[in-house]
């Protein structure tokens, strides 16, 4: 979401005669737009605030800090770096550029910006010259898991007007676009005046002319409808690999982060979907450490990834989250001890994805060209609609960032593939 929010507040920058600088310290105005969902995001922020410090202290220079963790410290970040001129809360993002228009405002110094009420969505979240674009749908999140900052940050649900993301994704396959993913902090629960999601979908794909692959993140298990597996498995351009965060293999610690489904309800969903989407993968996202979590609880962890055989896991332990339920639960584990779950996990996950992906060598398989190879520049990168990389030799020098062609996959090598262009 972040990321599509800098493509739009870009795009609004460069329409009132702001150009990105090549340098940070050649900038006229820095805008920082942070992520407080993890601790290790807020710690990398105050480092680059320091950078920043320094080169105040050689250059006039705007500094604006804006998004989740801007919110999050919406009174105390100023305090704490004085060296930041504006603080922006993540609703105003939009009026960045109104901020920066005069010389006046550029000179007032003040400790934050006031806060609006409603998320405010663009009408275009497209990168210039980008093949891949985010289309945000929706705002917030009503859940409250016990370990997440977002609803305090974020607020509560906001879906976009239909016809607005119609018009995006219109104008998106116009531009050429070849795939688009939705965005919401819980997308599949969208519902606009009893639009929901599966509808809007369905609607999406039939506008797609030139957008050939249309995914979505992150969907709530919980609302995983039927409906919804039926427009997956009929419309060809929904891409047949879906990110399902699981956080945990266990039932208990499923309820203690209020997660709302069990162990079973998951890996049925799994299963579910399977039946009706044949070749379809899957990513998660795990937590493991959080308070109470024992060494059965983690081995049910290691059996449902097992289970669901992911090819792409997001995983991470859990830290604390200021304001949030978890912080005050008794149980807390030892951050040694949740390092050590994780890196048994990532080392565990590994082997288990390099055993799937090397089973499906030989196919040969539709892939999106995003760019020469780093390694050879005889050789391109792209992905398939499984979001696997692959390294492959081409049939002419014409193919580009942007293209679809078919390639053989041989081999892989760690994480990647490698394989050689077909003429089919």
């Amino acid at each position: 979401m972040n990321v599509a929010e800098s493509n739009a507040l870009e795009a609004l920058l460069s329409e009132t005669g702001w150009m990105r600088a090549d340098r940070p310290e050649d900038a006229d105005a820095v805008i920082i737009n942070t992520c407080s969902v993890r601790k290790s995001a807020e710690n990398r922020i105050w480092g680059r605030l320091g950078d920043y410090k320094h080169i105040k202290e050689q250059k006039k220079q705007t500094l604006i800090v804006t998004g989740c963790m801007a919110q999050r410290l919406l009174g105390s970040m100023k305090k704490d770096a004085p060296q930041i001129d504006y603080v922006v809360p993540v609703n105003d993002k939009l009026k960045i550029p109104e901020l920066l228009r005069t010389e006046e405002n550029r000179q007032r110094k003040t400790e934050t910006v006031p806060c609006s009420p409603v998320y405010e969505f663009t009408e275009n979240y497209l990168h210039e010259g980008d093949y891949s674009s985010y289309v945000p749908i929706m705002n917030g999140c009503n859940n409250f898991c016990t370990y997440c900052i977002v609803p305090y940050v974020r607020g509560r649900e906001v879906s976009r007007c239909p016809e607005q993301i119609l018009e995006e994704v219109g104008f998106l396959d116009f531009k050429g676009v070849k795939e688009i993913t939705l965005l919401g902090q819980n997308v599949n629960s969208y519902d606009f005046n009893g639009m929901r999601f599966p509808d809007l979908l369905k609607e999406i794909c039939f506008r797609c002319n030139n957008i050939r692959w249309v995914r979505f993140e992150s969907p709530h298990p919980k609302d995983f409808s039927e409906e919804l597996i039926d427009v997956i498995a009929n419309e060809p351009k929904v891409a047949k690999h879906l990110h399902i965060p699981m956080q945990s293999g266990s039932t208990r610690i499923l309820q203690a982060m209020n997660r709302h489904y069990t162990r079973e309800q998951y890996l049925n969903l799994i299963d579910r979907i399977r039946e009706h989407v044949p070749g379809v993968t899957f990513a998660v996202d795990v937590m493991v450490g959080f308070p109470g979590e024992t060494e059965d609880d983690f081995a049910m962890t290691v059996s449902a990834m097992d289970y669901c055989g992911y090819i792409e896991a997001y995983m991470y332990y859990w830290n604390m989250r200021e304001g949030t339920k978890a912080c005050t639960m008794p149980g807390q584990i030892p951050v040694k001890e949740r390092q050590a779950r994780l890196q048994m996990l990532i080392d565990w996950q590994l082997k288990k994805c390099s055993q799937i992906k090397a089973g499906r060598t030989g196919t040969v398989q539709d892939v999106l060209v995003t760019g020469i190879s780093r390694d050879s520049e005889h050789q391109m990168l792209g992905k398939n609609e499984h979001g696997e990389m692959i390294v492959f030799d081409t049939l002419s020098d014409e193919v580009s960032a942007g293209d679809f062609v078919r390639v053989r996959f041989e081999s892989l090598n760690g994480n990647t593939f490698t394989g050689k262009q077909v003429n089919e």
